[in-house]
């Protein structure tokens, strides 16, 4: 009887962190930033061959975690150079990723990029802010580092 109850505990333990990124198209995730919210939406856009990308990804999480008037997005853009997705599904495994994390199934960054942040070069990591409530938006074209995220709230709010 207790290998019954054992065997959905363990399963229920592995699925906390066992989240499958969704595989979106822009359109997709231009509806996700364009979508009214009550939370502040803070959406980073990294890859996992990006040092200063995976340097900050902690902060995220750890705003994802402390905050619940905030909604954190981590974007992957790992399928511009390889389009398996799989390496993305075993890094966030492996590093037990909390966040929602979509991989944006686009080639050819140049043809679309704009669409997301006219001020957009293209350079990772890229972070946006948007206040769902007062429409407010901050955009950052940089690595973050400790307390730069709250400042940059504050400034949205």
């Amino acid at each position: 009887m207790k290998k019954f109850f054992i065997l959905p505990l363990i399963l229920l333990a592995g699925s906390i962190y066992a989240q499958k990124p969704a595989l979106i198209k822009l359109p997709q995730l231009l509806q996700e930033i364009q979508n009214e919210s009550e939370h502040i939406k803070v959406i980073n856009f990294w890859a996992t061959w990006c040092a200063p990308c995976i340097k900050e990804l902690p902060l995220f999480e750890k705003l994802g975690q402390e905050r619940t008037d905030v909604k954190v997005i981590l974007v992957s853009m790992d399928l511009d150079l390889d389009p398996n997705p799989e390496k993305v599904y075993k890094f966030v495994e492996r590093k037990k990723i909390q966040s929602e994390v979509l991989i944006l199934d686009e080639q050819n960054p140049n043809a679309w990029i704009d669409k997301i942040e006219k001020n957009w070069s293209g350079a990772l990591p890229a972070t946006i802010l948007i206040n769902g409530k007062t429409g407010k938006r901050k955009f950052i074209e940089r690595e973050l580092h400790e307390g730069d995220l709250e400042k940059l709230i504050t400034e949205i709010q």
